[in-house]
């Protein structure tokens, strides 16, 4: 695997998740600089050294409502 691509959304409660597309690895954390280090510490305890992404991505989602 090249690239593990994460969906980060704001969790309701506050904070953040991250689900990653392709494999089975959530994660959440308060913020965004704590959510990419539980990132890389969720993608290492996931996949074996040899097996590891080249590349993590993180796709921020952010939903608005505007009132017309």
């Amino acid at each position: 695997m090249t690239e593990l691509v994460f969906l980060v959304e704001e969790a309701p409660e506050g904070g953040y998740t991250a689900r990653a597309l392709g494999a089975s690895i959530v994660t959440e954390a308060d913020d965004l600089p704590a959510l990419r280090t539980a990132v890389r510490d969720a993608v290492r305890c996931h996949f074996e050294p040899a097996d590891l992404p080249k590349l993590i991505r993180l796709h921020v989602v952010r939903d608005e409502v505007i009132a017309a």
